[in-house]
Parts: C-alpha cells; structure tokens; sequence
C-alpha cells in the first residue's frame, strides 16, 4: 500500500489535499504534517511526500534536500502560490510541483504518473535465491508463480523451475505490487493471470494456481485495482 505524507502550514489545505487523494487511491496510507520540522521529527519512509515551499522556520526546499539526504527513494511533489520558487525547487530533484489552489484533475495526472514510476521500479526488482548447488538472481518480471512444495518453495518462471529452502511470506514482502498470496501455498504475478474462478486462477502459459475461496473477493479487489493501474 502506498505511503503518502502532505506537508503544509494551512490545515485547510492538508485537509483538502487528503480528499483529493483520496477520490481517485482509496487504498494509500496518508500522513498530515503541519511543518517541515515535523515531518522530519518522525523519520518515516513515505513513497509520495506532497511539500509546500512557504512554511516558516522550514521552508519546502530546506526540508526536501533534508529527506534526500536519507531517502533516495521518495519522490516529492512541491506544491506553491509563488511560480518564482520553480527553478529553485528543481534544484533538489522533485517530480513536480503543483501550483495553488490545486487543480484536482491536474493533481489526479501527476500522481498516477508517479504511482506507475513506483511500480515500474518495483516491476525491476530481483530476487536473490540459493539452492545447495548455485545461486540465481531473478528478475521478478519472469515469475509466474511461487508455489510451496512441502518444505521447498518452488518458482517457477518463464524459462524454469528454480526449487529452494524458503519462506513464502519473505517472498511475498519481497515480490512487489504484481504479486498476490492467493492461497497459503501460492503467490501469482497478476500480470500473468489470463482468467480466474472462484477456486482457481489460470495464467497466460497454461498453469492454473489454486485461488482459497476465503480470498476470491479480496483478490478481485486487488486484481481489478491492478488492471485499473494499468497492469502495474
């Protein structure tokens, strides 16, 4: 799930921020801060951080070369009254920056495009696995499906069948958003999925991975969300 912080000195506006987000990615984490100083008091990794520039003591840009000192990996949204700061605020590496009051059509476009970056990035993630012979690192992408095979946990990708000594839930923090635990013994990359029931799901390839039927409304949930994002 995604985590979202929104920083402004007006409460107003953090608030009205949250609604707008909320609108078009129910399903995110969203933090409120009222300083830059605040923001940073708590140290937390947030994927999306939405700044404002003006804020007294700490203004927006002194906060975000603070977060990029120890967060690479957070992407910051400036949002400003005053076009004057732009050049400065790309200065710091931003994403982008919004102007006020925001346009929540505009808001809705610059965040969808950083959602599919995020995933993207995700999407190229490897996975680094050893059996008692050799050692495979694999990209993410070329994986159907995990599967449990009595105390071995077996992947199974585009070209092979890789079988390891493993744990199926550090896979599944490690697989990314394209990946659903779709039954206690199974994790299916959703990009592979050509059709599903309520027992099973069947993959562009032939296999068919069991669906728990305690878990089929939570996955078309999940599913269509990830169809809906553009399969990312």
């Amino acid at each position: 799930m995604l985590r979202i912080a929104v920083c402004d000195d007006e409460k107003v506006i953090v608030q009205q921020m949250e609604d707008m987000i909320r609108k078009f990615l129910a399903e995110c984490n969203i933090s409120k801060y009222l300083s830059g100083n605040g923001l940073l008091k708590f140290c937390l990794k947030f994927d999306i951080i939405f700044l404002d520039i003006q804020m007294e003591n700490m203004n927006g840009i002194e906060t975000a070369r603070e977060i990029s000192r120890y967060e690479e990996d957070t992407v910051i949204i400036f949002i400003t009254g005053v076009k004057e700061y732009v050049f400065e605020a790309f200065n710091v590496s931003v994403f982008h920056y919004l102007l006020k009051p925001v346009n929540e059509e505009k808001l809705k476009e610059v965040t969808c495009r950083v959602v599919k970056e995020i995933n993207k990035k995700a999407e190229k993630q490897r996975l680094f696995i050893k059996t008692r012979d050799k050692s495979y690192s694999i990209d993410v992408c070329d994986i159907l499906f995990m599967e449990n095979e009595m105390r071995k946990i077996a992947i199974h990708t585009k070209r092979e069948i890789i079988r390891f000594c493993g744990v199926m839930q550090e896979l599944e923090e490690k697989a990314g958003n394209s990946f659903y635990r779709c039954h206690r013994g199974y994790l299916v990359n959703m990009t592979y999925i050509a059709e599903y029931d309520n027992e099973n799901i069947y993959l562009t390839n032939g296999d068919k991975v069991y669906l728990a039927r305690e878990k089929y409304q939570d996955f078309v949930k999940h599913y269509m969300r990830f169809l809906r994002n553009g399969g990312a």
